[in-house]
């Protein structure tokens, strides 16, 4: 069997760093907010290019820390409105509604997934105050679009780059307007820790300082708390573990670019439609996420020829009996988007064999 994903094989291959650094945390019996988690913050800033890392509990938290954070220091106010894309993991909208704003959902470029720039524009009102952009399935959102539009209505960008590690855009322009990623280190993504842990990345230092406080109790010094906050910090182990792991990203999103080139120019078969790339860095494929009308029965026939496939995600998020009251929504190429995707093996131990094999079970169907 092809697995989708062997955690255990991927991290068995750092298991001798992995055990000198636990040992490393064990010997100090520093187990909150230590070295690692300040070595960490420093290096993964750098490597994203930006001054501030903030390591927070997981994903989810790191996107609604940004949130409260910008609503304390009066960027943003409960009850604004927040542009999102109908096609994302409700984690995203979740942040949103944590944060006492109002998600406004936005329909997706059909060929990318992500948000389309041409439609942001059209849910613009008097209340929109930001935009949640996410870079679905590792590939970047069209981020020169819609810094354009934010600048022109003044408005705050959240990146939710949980998928992303490592994608860059080249186009100089991106950074031209203030944003704030929030990353994911699921054990599952690019730079997956073993168990959850998350972090923001902004150059905003006033944001930085006041996540710095809402993740430790709102407290800045300990026992005087300024703000109401949370406990959400990066724990020392998994902050010692991707610290292992962050050196190999780069090594590790290149073999996952030649797989991906592979399957887009080998896998040759009319019913099934290939994701959209345009072969620039803006890519890292967390997944690679084809489309069929028959999902159910391509999955079943890659199961009997011993390939593991997943779906992300079966049920869009309008339609989650959680968000009920979205429920009567229409979201057509969010739904369609949701009933056809099925994603393939993409990991950067797949081996050429392997690859070889999806490729061929995946043409003769």
């Amino acid at each position: 069997m092809i697995k989708f994903l062997d955690l255990q094989k991927i991290n068995a291959q750092y298991q001798d760093e992995f055990q000198r650094k636990l040992k490393s945390v064990l010997d100090k019996g520093w187990f909150i907010m230590g070295n690692e988690v300040e070595v960490f913050e420093k290096s993964f800033a750098a490597y994203c290019g930006r001054k501030y890392c903030i390591g927070v509990g997981n994903g989810l938290d790191a996107m609604v820390l940004i949130f409260k954070a910008n609503i304390a220091l009066g960027v943003l106010s409960k009850g604004d409105e927040i542009i999102v894309p109908a096609n994302t993991y409700i984690a995203s909208i979740l942040a949103i509604l944590q944060a006492d704003l109002v998600p406004v959902l936005v329909e997706p470029d059909e060929a990318t997934f992500n948000l389309d720039p041409t439609l942001i524009k059209e849910k613009i009102t008097s209340k929109t105050k930001g935009i949640l952009a996410v870079h679905l399935y590792g590939q970047l959102a069209d981020m020169q679009a819609i810094n354009m539009i934010a600048a022109k209505h003044n408005l705050v960008i959240v990146e939710d780059a949980a998928q992303s590690h490592g994608a860059v855009n080249q186009n100089a322009l991106q950074n031209t307007y203030p944003t704030t990623q929030a990353y994911s280190f699921y054990p599952g993504k690019n730079l997956g820790a073993l168990g959850d842990a998350g972090a923001v990345v902004t150059n905003d230092e006033q944001l930085a300082k006041t996540i710095y406080s809402l993740r430790n109790y709102g407290s800045e010094k300990k026992y005087h708390n300024e703000l109401i906050g949370v406990n959400s910090r990066l724990d020392e182990i998994q902050a010692a573990f991707l610290n292992v792991k962050l050196p190999y990203l780069d090594t590790e999103n290149e073999r996952r670019k030649v797989i991906a080139k592979r399957y887009l120019s080998e896998i040759k078969n009319d019913k099934i439609k290939l994701p959209f790339w345009d072969f620039s860095s803006n890519h890292v494929f967390h997944l690679f996420v084809i489309r069929t009308a028959n999902r159910n029965e391509l999955q079943r026939y890659l199961e009997q020829n011993g390939i593991e496939t997943l779906i992300h995600y079966p049920v869009a998020s309008h339609k989650q009996k959680a968000l009920s009251q979205w429920n009567h929504l229409s979201f057509p190429i969010t739904e369609r988007i949701h009933n056809e995707v099925l994603s393939l093996p993409m990991n950067p131990i797949l081996t050429n064999e392997e690859v070889d094999a999806v490729i061929h079970t995946l043409n003769q169907y």
